[in-house]
């Protein structure tokens, strides 16, 4: 299933809001589970997308050890990052809104 551009970010985004801090892998997995597994990701999309979130300044880093006690990079959500949040989902629900206006139109 293909998804529009700019869902990944927001699900990124979403993800570090609700449950803080967390490392690449557990993002992914993390998205995964709420999707109920509709939606798999790779380290090759995950990662250039939390990259441009961070050029983006919506995002920060630090480094700290993973659950398994490896060196690893976490990411998290900055004030900048929380109110683009907010921006992506009125822009979602208004974009959702309209095409569910065309869905359920008659003829």
């Amino acid at each position: 299933m293909e998804f529009p551009y700019g869902t990944l970010d927001l699900l990124i985004l979403k993800t570090l809001d609700t449950m803080g801090a967390m490392h690449g892998y557990s993002i992914a997995r993390r998205i995964e589970q709420v999707s109920e597994s509709l939606l798999r990701l790779s380290q090759g999309s995950v990662y250039p997308a939390l990259i441009r979130l961070e050029q983006q300044g919506w995002i920060r880093t630090r480094w700290g050890l993973s659950e398994t006690r490896r060196k690893v990079k976490f990411y998290e959500l900055t004030r900048a990052g929380s109110a683009q949040l907010r921006v992506e989902v009125a822009n979602w629900e208004k974009a959702t809104a309209l095409v569910a206006r065309f869905l359920t139109q008659k003829p």
